[in-house]
C-alpha cells in the first residue's frame, strides 16, 4: 500500500510556503521533508513545486494535489476530534424523538433525575408516534417500539413489554367478559391508529393456537393515552402495551381479559444513525434509560426475566 505520509508532508509545505517551517510544524528535519517531496514528485512523474532562492510555489499540478491533501488532513483532524470527544463529559444539545405514550409515561418522569445528573446537556424531546428520519430531521437519537429492519440504524434494546387487552370492571359487568378470541366480535373494540395489523387482533392461546379476529368499534385514536382515557370511561375494550396500563391493572381500575392468550411482544429500542459516533451525551442518555427501566419490572419483561419474575 502506498504511504500517505509524503502527501501530508507536501500539503504542509504548500500551506506554510517553506520547507523549514513545514519541517518544524511536522517535527521532522528539513532534509526529510525535502526528500519526501522529491520522492513524491518522482512517484507521480510531475513537478509539484517551483523552487527559487527566494520563493517556493506550487505548480498547477501541485495546487490541485495540495487542495486534496489538505481536505484529507481536515478529515483526519475531524476523525481525531471525534475520537477524543468520546472521552469528554456529556454536554451540549441533545435532540430526541420518542413515541407519545411511552415518552409521557416512562421517559419524561425520569428526565429531571437525568438533567440533575448531567446539567450540561440541553435536552429537546419531541413526542411523536410516527417514524422520524434521524438524519434528515436532525435528531441525535430516538426511541422506537417496533422491529428494526433498517440496517442503516444502530440500536440498543432498552426494554420489552407485553400487549394486553383491557376493560374496566364496570364495562365487563354491563357487557360480559370475553372468554374466547371470537367473543371480541360482540364488543366495542377501540382501535390504535398505528397498529400494524389494523383492526385485526392476533392472539396466541393455549396449545399455541393462533387466532386472528377482525374487531369493530366506534373509536380510533393515534395515542394509547387517548384510548386509555376512553376505556377508563367504560367506552369499550382495547389492547395496550403493558407499560401504558400497568398501574391501572395493578390498582384494579382495569382488568385484563383473555389473559390465557398472548399478543405479539413489543421491543423498545434506543436508536441512532449509523456512521455517527455515539457521543457522550447520547451514550449517557441510553445508559440512563437502560438502568432506569431495569428497575421497573412491573411492565418490563427484560427486568422481570433478570429478577426471575
Amino acid at each position: 500500500m502506498e504511504q500517505v505520509a509524503p502527501y501530508f508532508t507536501f500539503a504542509e509545505v504548500v500551506r506554510t510556503g517553506s520547507f523549514t517551517v513545514a519541517a518544524r510544524s511536522l517535527g521532522l528535519s528539513k532534509a526529510t521533508v525535502s526528500k519526501q517531496v522529491m520522492a513524491l514528485e518522482e512517484t507521480l512523474g510531475v513537478r509539484l513545486l517551483q523552487r527559487t532562492t527566494r520563493k517556493l510555489s506550487p505548480t498547477a499540478e501541485g495546487r490541485a494535489l495540495a487542495a486534496r491533501c489538505q481536505r484529507m488532513t481536515q478529515e483526519l483532524e475531524a476523525a481525531k476530534a471525534e475520537v477524543l470527544l468520546l472521552r469528554r463529559k456529556p454536554r451540549g444539545p441533545l435532540r430526541v424523538s420518542i413515541p407519545m405514550s411511552f415518552g409521557l409515561l416512562r421517559v419524561l418522569p425520569a428526565m429531571p433525575e437525568f438533567l440533575e445528573r448531567y446539567p450540561e446537556i440541553d435536552l429537546d424531546i419531541q413526542l411523536d408516534d410516527r417514524v422520524v428520519d434521524l438524519v434528515e430531521q436532525g435528531f441525535d437519537a430516538c426511541i422506537r417500539i417496533a422491529q428494526l429492519p433498517d440496517s442503516s440504524l444502530l440500536a440498543r434494546k432498552l426494554a420489552s413489554s407485553r400487549r394486553v387487552i383491557c376493560a374496566t370492571p364496570a364495562y365487563l359487568h354491563r357487557h360480559g367478559t370475553p372468554h374466547r378470541p371470537e367473543d371480541l366480535r360482540q364488543h366495542r373494540c377501540l382501535q390504535y391508529t398505528y397498529l400494524a395489523s389494523g383492526t385485526a387482533w392476533r392472539l396466541r392461546g393455549p396449545g399455541d393456537v393462533e387466532s386472528l379476529v377482525e374487531t369493530t368499534g366506534t373509536l380510533k385514536a393515534n395515542s394509547s393515552l387517548a384510548l386509555k382515557t376512553a376505556v377508563l370511561g367504560h367506552a369499550g375494550i382495547a389492547q395496550f402495551p403493558l407499560f401504558a396500563v400497568w398501574e391501572e391493572l395493578r390498582d384494579g381500575q382495569l382488568v385484563e381479559v383473555l389473559d390465557d392468550h398472548t399478543l405479539p411482544e413489543l421491543s423498545i429500542w434506543a436508536v441512532h444513525a449509523q456512521g455517527r459516533t455515539v457521543t457522550p451525551k447520547v451514550g449517557a442518555w441510553m445508559d440512563f434509560l437502560a438502568r432506569r427501566f431495569a428497575d421497573e419490572p412491573g411492565w418490563n419483561l427484560g427486568a422481570q426475566a433478570k429478577r426471575g419474575g
